[in-house]
């Protein structure tokens, strides 16, 4: 998932898309574990994706929050 459609949705929508994409991270490395998965490219793009997404969740928390 690209940064840009990231930035576009909400800290609830970011919230749940981390929450996806750490599940799909976990069910990739299941499939690892099990010698099922076939493109073990995927499960570093799902690694990066999952922080991108917890990046830019921060990045907005932190816009939200008032400096004191």
């Amino acid at each position: 998932m690209k940064a840009t459609e990231l930035r576009q949705k909400d800290v609830a929508g970011l919230q749940t898309e981390v929450k996806a994409l750490q599940k799909a991270h976990f069910g990739m490395r299941m499939q690892k574990a099990t010698q099922q998965l076939s493109n073990t490219q995927a499960l570093r793009l799902a690694r990066r994706d999952v922080a991108r997404a917890k990046t830019i969740l921060a990045e907005k928390l932190a816009a939200e929050k008032p400096a004191n």
